[in-house]
């Protein structure tokens, strides 16, 4: 009995699995994080990005104003 308490305490065996989850969760964080902050640079060039197709599409110069 006690042999099998001792092996739940030094099992490790997901403990690698939990680790590879925390790290997911920690990127994913970041990368929520990031986007959150350039949301206004990312909303600028995609809508240069439109304003260019569309300029394109209409014979108007992509070049801007």
């Amino acid at each position: 009995m006690m042999e099998k308490l001792k092996g739940l305490v030094v099992e490790e065996q997901g403990q690698g699995m939990t680790e590879y989850g925390l790290v997911l969760g920690l990127i994913a964080v970041a990368a929520v994080g990031a986007l959150a902050l350039l949301r206004t640079e990312i909303i600028e060039m995609f809508t240069d990005v439109k304003d260019m197709v569309t300029n394109r599409e209409t014979g108007g110069t992509a070049g801007g104003s």
